[in-house]
């Protein structure tokens, strides 16, 4: 056999004109019979090139593959060592035997026998060539092998399209196999793409495949990528046929939008493009889901004047349409009309009808739909009987139950286990325990076993009725009777734990579940995830998420949500995106409820940015955003004054066909009025009404706000009495915001009317509109009013601190300072606590009386009270000691601020540095001024003039020189802007050589850059003071 395999060899030789030959003499041997007919010389060449040897051994192996005994030859160990994938890709390639059949089995045999993977072009070739010889399941099973290589999809694509280009392709059905394989195996991303990218490579599938991706697509609600395919369907001029449009009917009905669904129902029929059954039920379904039963009746009636009999699906789902819109007689009547028709209702008919009437509490008409049955010679068996009595049980009439049953046994239709199941489980849910236990025993005089889930049932019962210790004690018995309880029982029992908040009983349930060989499913865990996160117990909930991977159960989107959620809800919105990314890591993909946990958690945390990225992201994954996503997204745009950014995601909400509510309006409103656009905001209220959504009183309120705000009071007004003509009434929000806008206009007296209107209308005011007129009254000068008012809110309970802080204010604004404080210590006697705004509006007023003393008493008694004083409190006591004089004071208290690390204002640093500079403190001035600047505080032009002034003037030479080279030693520096605001002062101040003499000892302290003009450091400091301006205009 050896020397056989030689003498193929070297005819494979023979047959090349390249490469240097030699004849040896051939020794006699004794060959195969299958060699009898050759005469044969055995030659060997030599050569030094490589690519030679390569070439040759291709030559002989597709020489060698012509033979039928192919395998024989070339399983030997010279022939093997040869074998690697690109031989194999090249013999492919070149070979001329067109048994596509043994190739294929080459290509399995040489990969048996290698240890690298084969190329993606020897796939490529074979897939072709099966689908050229018309051997598509063979061409099927080496796609599918090519998909088990992992290779990137378009990178598949791709070879496959450079071989049906270079190799002679013939057959298109390949790159529908191709797509198909995807497609079964649930990879449908994959499949679009392909599809998708087959087209524009000018390779288009077949309509079959088009519509089979299509209909997959819908099943797995991936309703961005169906679009896309179908465009790209069009796009390549494929005409659709009814099946296509069938698909795109379903998918606009899938999402609500019926009306679209119609219009492609009517192009279809003017494409002469006859739609089927199929069509006209999917449209009927889709009317029904969206709750226009009516509409769907005309339609069944349109497709009948077509010629077309309604099938028992047809009936099933207008009865069941009509059932869910609790229009159940009219079902019954539809019920009737399909049995006059013709078509027998099976069990789903009848269960739609039954389950109607169940829950519109008409028991009786569901048994009658039973009765007419039997009636009809519709017999009835066990499972119908079962199905009834489970309805009738659900709806916890047991007694109807009963009798039902025992009419079941008068018929002589023997009861099964699931038949007592159903009963027990219905006798304790209703808490009646005794009667459970009495059928569970006349279940076992039947000989039924009871089985496993009549013990499920017993457990769930039993959870249900709060008795978990029986549920445990059933539990122990099925153990102790050798049966193993099932998963889902300790799974039941653990969840029945977690829902009376008895985390640590069901995290030993779980333990002992597992030392009895019962490992917790998904289910288990969830429920204590879940259980544990939203008692916020986060640290166990981690701890069994690690339990579960060293289990090998993988979490799913559930587990992660637990998680998000918890996160979400709680602010920590960037450790619930940590788990989110996790959960993508993981091949888990999120759902809907998840990615709207998220946005709200963007939302709540004001991060729109993030929260439309993951919106968009939601389409992109094929995802369809509910209506609370929407809402939670258009909500926080427009409370983050994004409004154009909302109208755009509104916009998107309405070409989904997707219903906008009253609250998702008021969002939009809210934001336009927030922004000082009522014109916009007005609009959309008009639009509501022409949409036929009532506005509610909070609409209402936002839009009276909108236009006080803009001092449109009349037009708030007009708003205002339209109200009650609206079915509406007018609540404390509402006379609040008109009665603040006549207030604010100075116009008292019809705020006052309409705060009379409000109490005889029998609306309590509260501490809000008090502050209101307040304020008003104080701002008017009428502060006996203010202080009848506040009195009276305090006999109601209603006073809030801001009115009193209001009243304080308006007495000490008209220099009645003794009048606030003796209304200060009433108030403090009365239990009412004053807040750092009180104490900060006293000591404003002592500050600007140069009452000192009785300010510094304040601020003590404010200390005292643990109420942390503020950058306005410091403030007001620094201008009172400046008024008087007292820069000592003035610098002790401004340390003190300095060392709690209160914020300084611009007032404050002015008022500072001028102190400093009147005691000699230069040094100190300039790193006040020096902070300001680096702060970005505005000092007042006068203040930072005076200060610049002081600093530069002649005499101050000498001593600012010194104070740089101090703050040089006192490794303190100057920043670049202070730098060029000083040498500008001195420039200004006429003192140009100076200003050289400081510029060369910043530099030299390195402060600026030694390649710094004075000229250009005097027009930097020009151009700062301007953007400073620009910035505060």
């Amino acid at each position: 056999m050896a020397n056989a395999l030689c003498l193929i060899r070297q005819m494979a030789v023979n047959s090349s004109p390249r490469g240097i030959l030699s004849t040896f003499p051939l020794r006699t041997t004794n060959f195969p019979q299958i060699w009898n007919n050759f005469s044969i010389r055995l030659m060997f060449f030599s050569t030094n090139n490589p690519s030679d040897h390569y070439e040759d051994t291709v030559r002989e192996f597709s020489m060698i593959l012509k033979r039928k005994d192919w395998v024989i030859l070339l399983n030997n160990e010279d022939s093997l060592r040869k074998l690697n994938p690109e031989v194999v890709c090249s013999v492919l390639q070149k070979s001329e035997i067109d048994d596509s059949v043994r190739l294929q089995n080459f290509f399995y045999w040489s990969s048996s026998k290698m240890s690298t993977p084969q190329n993606l072009l020897s796939y490529s070739i074979l897939a072709i060539r099966l689908c050229n010889s018309g051997l598509i399941h063979q061409a099927q099973n080496m796609l599918e092998k090519l998909l088990e290589t992992r290779k990137p999809p378009l990178e598949i694509l791709d070879s496959l399209v450079r071989c049906y280009r270079e190799f002679g392709g013939s057959n298109l059905t390949v790159f529908d196999i191709f797509i198909d394989n995807f497609r079964m195996f649930g990879f449908l991303n994959e499949a679009s793409s392909v599809f998708i990218a087959s087209i524009s490579e000018g390779f288009f599938p077949s309509l079959m495949c088009c519509n089979n991706l299509m209909r997959d697509l819908l099943k797995g609600n991936m309703m961005g990528l169906f679009w896309k395919v179908y465009g790209s369907m069009l796009e390549a001029k494929i005409v659709p046929d009814v099946y296509t449009y069938t698909n795109v009917i379903n998918a606009h009905c899938k999402v609500g939008d019926v009306i679209k669904g119609k219009m492609v129902l009517s192009e279809m029929e003017k494409k002469e493009c006859k739609p089927n059954l199929i069509t006209y039920n999917v449209v009927i379904g889709g009317l029904c889901r969206t709750g226009a039963v009516d509409e769907a009746l005309e339609v069944k009636k349109l497709m009948m004047e077509k010629g077309l009999g309604p099938d028992g699906y047809t009936y099933t789902l207008l009865i069941d349409g009509f059932c869910k819109q609790k229009r159940s007689k009219e079902a019954k009547l539809i019920f009737e009309s399909m049995l006059s028709s013709g078509s027998n209702p099976n069990h789903f008919t009848c269960s739609a009808l039954i389950d109607g009437f169940m829950k519109e509490g008409t028991i009786e008409e569901a048994l009658s739909i039973k009765n007419e049955m039997i009636t009809r010679g519709l017999k009835l068996n066990v499972v119908t009987y079962n199905a009834m009595i489970g309805g009738i049980a659900k709806a916890g009439e047991m007694g109807k139950a009963m009798a039902l049953f025992n009419e079941m046994l008068m018929a002589g239709i023997e009861p099964d286990t699931w038949t007592y199941n159903t009963l027990i489980d219905g006798y304790l849910k209703s808490h009646d325990t005794a009667k459970a236990c009495e059928l569970l025993a006349e279940m076992k005089a039947r000989n039924l076993m009871l089985s496993p889930f009549t013990c499920s049932v017993l457990i769930s019962g039993l959870c249900h009725c709060g008795d978990l210790q029986k549920a445990n004690e059933v539990l122990d018995q099925m153990i102790r009777s050798g049966v193993k309880p099932s998963v889902f029982m300790y799974g039941t029992l653990i969840k029945a734990y977690v829902q009376e908040s008895r985390y640590e009983t069901a995290i030993e349930l779980l333990k002992v579940m597992i030392a009895n060989g019962v490992l917790p499913d998904l289910f288990c865990y969830n429920c204590l995830i879940i259980g544990l996160c939203r008692a916020k117990k986060v640290e166990e909930a981690k701890m069994l998420l690690v339990d579960m991977g060293e289990k090998g159960i993988k979490p799913n989107a559930h587990t992660y949500g637990a998680f998000i959620n918890l996160y979400s809800k709680s602010g920590e919105i960037q450790v619930a995106e940590r788990y989110f990314k996790d959960m993508l890591s993981s091949g888990i993909v999120p759902n809907n409820v998840i990615y709207t946990i998220l946005i709200n958690g963007y939302c709540d945390v004001g991060n729109t940015v993030e929260a439309l990225s993951t919106f968009k992201c939601m389409f992109e994954k094929g995802l369809i955003p509910d209506v609370r996503a929407y809402s939670a997204i258009i909500h926080s745009l427009s409370k983050n004054g994004k409004t154009k950014e909302a109208m755009g995601v509104f916009l998107e909400f309405l070409k989904k066909g997707l219903a906008p509510d009253v609250f998702l309006y008021n969002s939009l409103i809210s934001g336009f009025c927030k922004e000082g656009d009522i014109e916009k905001a007005s609009q959309l209220y008009e639009e509501m009404l022409h949409n036929g959504i009532n506005p509610n009183i909070v609409v209402y309120n936002t839009l009276i706000n909108g236009l006080c705000k803009l001092g449109e009071v009349k037009k708030a007004r007009e708003l205002f009495d339209k109200i009650e003509g609206k079915d509406l009434v007018p609540n404390v929000v509402t006379y609040s915001t008109i009665v603040d806008g006549y207030c604010k206009s100075g116009n008292l007296t019809e705020a006052f009317k309409l705060f009379d209107e409000m109490i005889s209308k029998g609306i309590s005011p509260d501490g809000y509109i008090y502050c209101i007129l307040i304020d008003g009254c104080g701002k008017e000068g009428n502060l006996e009013k203010a202080l009848s008012l506040f009195h009276e809110a305090l006999q109601k309970s209603v006073a809030s601190l801001s009115a009193f802080n209001s009243l304080i204010d308006s007495f000490c604004k008209h220099g009645k300072v003794i009048e606030a404080r003796e209304l200060f210590d009433d108030m403090v006697d009365k239990k009412v606590t004053p807040n750092s705004v009180t104490y900060t509006i006293l000591i404003d007023a002592y500050g600007r009386a140069e009452m000192m003393e009785e300010a510094e008493q304040l601020f003590l008694d404010m200390e005292m009270r643990n109420i942390i004083p503020n950058t306005l409190t410091y403030t007001s006591l620094l201008l009172g000691y400046n008024q008087i004089g007292n820069r000592f004071k003035m610098i002790s208290l401004f340390k003190d601020m300095e060392a709690r690390g209160i914020a300084c204002d611009a007032i404050a640093y002015g008022v500072m540095a001028s102190a400093y500079c009147k005691e000699g403190k230069s040094l100190e001035a300039l790193k006040l001024l020096n902070k300001s600047l680096v702060e970005g505080i505005k000092l007042e032009d006068d203040v930072f003039d005076a200060l610049i002034f002081h600093l530069c003037k002649e005499k101050q030479i000498s001593t600012v020189l010194e104070l740089l080279t101090e703050m040089g030693k006192e490794e303190l520096s100057l920043s670049s802007k202070t730098c060029n605001a000083l040498l500008l002062g001195f420039f200004n101040s006429g003192n140009e050589d100076e200003a050289s003499k400081v510029l060369g000892v910043m530099q030299r302290l390195g402060w600026v850059p030694t390649s710094l003009s004075l000229t250009d450091s005097i027009s930097t400091g020009r151009n700062d003071m301007k953007s400073d301006i620009s910035q505060v205009l």
